[in-house]
Formats: C-alpha cells, sequence, structure tokens
C-alpha cells in the first residue's frame, strides 16, 4: 500500500515537472534525472527493478522498446491504471525522451533469487528458451530476443534480470488478451502456443539465469524473424 501511495505521488512530479516554472523559494532542480523520480519510484533506484518483483528492471533496455510501451500504456494496448494515469498527458516527444534517458543507463544487474524449479522444468524452460518447440510452432525466445536473451535492437526486451513472478504476468496477459502490441502481434500469436506449464517452465528458467556482465541488447537482424512483428517497425513513428 505503501508503494502505491509513493508511485501516486510521484506521478504529479512526472505530468507537471516539465512546464512548471521554479518557486522563487524553493528552487526546483528541472532535469530530465529528478523527474524520472517519478518512475523509479516504482521501478527502483535508477530503474534496477523493485524488490517486489512486480515492478520490472528499465534501466538498459532498448529505447524503441520503452517508447512502445509508453504508448501501449497511454493508448489501451496495456493496462495497469497508475501507469495510464501516469503517461496519459505526456506528448510523443516527451515519452521518448523518456525512453532514451533510461535505455542510456548502463547498470549492473543483481543476482537471480534463489529459486526452486523442477530439473525437468528447467530443461523444458532452457529448451523453449534456447531452440524453441517446432512441432508446437513455438520459436525459440533466443531468435527475437537476442542469443543471450538480452534484448535486440531496436525494440525487443532482454528477458533476463526478471522476477519470475513478472514474467508469468506478462506471458498470461498475452496468453489472454490483456496485454496487446501493433499488429501483428507476435507475442500473443507466440503465447497462444504455450501451455500453461510451458509458461511456467520457461519463466523459471530465465529467473534463474545470471546475466552476463555489461549485458547489451544485440544489434538488429540481418534476416527475417522467426514471426511477423509488427512493434519491431514500430519505433520507426517516434518523434
Amino acid at each position: 500500500m505503501f508503494r502505491r501511495h509513493l508511485c501516486v505521488g510521484a506521478m504529479f512530479l512526472l505530468t507537471t515537472a516539465a512546464s512548471a516554472q521554479p518557486a522563487a523559494r524553493a528552487p526546483f532542480e528541472d532535469t530530465l534525472a529528478q523527474r524520472m523520480q517519478a518512475c523509479t519510484a516504482c521501478h527502483g533506484a535508477q530503474g534496477r527493478a523493485a524488490p517486489d518483483g512486480y515492478y520490472p528492471r528499465i534501466a538498459g533496455k532498448p529505447a524503441g522498446y520503452l517508447y512502445n510501451q509508453l504508448l501501449n500504456f497511454r493508448d489501451g494496448r496495456r493496462h495497469y491504471r497508475l501507469m495510464a494515469q501516469m503517461v496519459d498527458p505526456l506528448t510523443d516527444a516527451y515519452l521518448w525522451e523518456i525512453a532514451q534517458h533510461f535505455a542510456a543507463l548502463d547498470l549492473p544487474y543483481d543476482a537471480p533469487a534463489p529459486l526452486q524449479v523442477a530439473a525437468a522444468d528447467l530443461a523444458r524452460g532452457q529448451r523453449l528458451a534456447q531452440q524453441g518447440d517446432p512441432a508446437q510452432r513455438i520459436p525459440a525466445c533466443a531468435s527475437c530476443h537476442g542469443a543471450q536473451l538480452t534484448g535486440m535492437l531496436p525494440a525487443t526486451p532482454g528477458l533476463l534480470g526478471l522476477p519470475r513472478d513478472y514474467l508469468n504476468s506478462q506471458l498470461g496477459a498475452w496468453r489472454t488478451g490483456q496485454r496487446r502490441a501493433h499488429a501483428p502481434d507476435c507475442m500473443a500469436q507466440v503465447a497462444e502456443q504455450l501451455s500453461q506449464a510451458d509458461v511456467s517452465a520457461v519463466s523459471g528458467w530465465l529467473a534463474t539465469q545470471v546475466v552476463p556482465a555489461h549485458a547489451k541488447p544485440a544489434l538488429a537482424p540481418t534476416q527475417a524473424l522467426p514471426v511477423a512483428c509488427g512493434t519491431a517497425s514500430a519505433p520507426g513513428a517516434r518523434p
């Protein structure tokens, strides 16, 4: 509850600081880093993730990905009231500025939290992440999220360093249509092929992996992705 109130209070900072005039008696440090305290109140210091496992890391994610997600919250493709209220009054240009700020942060990752995952589930999760399952029409996570699963430019996020609960919730949201993206919605297509057991297996394996040192998103692929993905081209419309 405290975190929820903190996030609500921080919302005011993000939506008003850009246009606010410095008070005569209390000068305001009108920098982007100062305004982004509205984001880090929930997403952790410098956007390195909150300890509760619900608010994910945003530091170092590709700018195109962060920009797309801010647009998705604002335009109703993703549903979380606090985020939607925070970004609703913001312009495309300001959202792109926010995305660039967090994408530029180069910060180390914490070690993964201890998890109890059955050996069979770890094996299945690793196979899905690195090889996919052609018989089930499931492409490997690595084919879109990079060989090291640390993301791919310009708009695909890394999958390592995320809590298992967050991964489960997002895959579940894709499967149920609560989360959507620009058409063709490739993640919705992939998630539809995953059973609940597959979701649990791949999230368990991903959440137990150590993020490589100096992890960076991979360069944009030179060959076609295994599934058509509208989000991959969406950043071309950025301001």
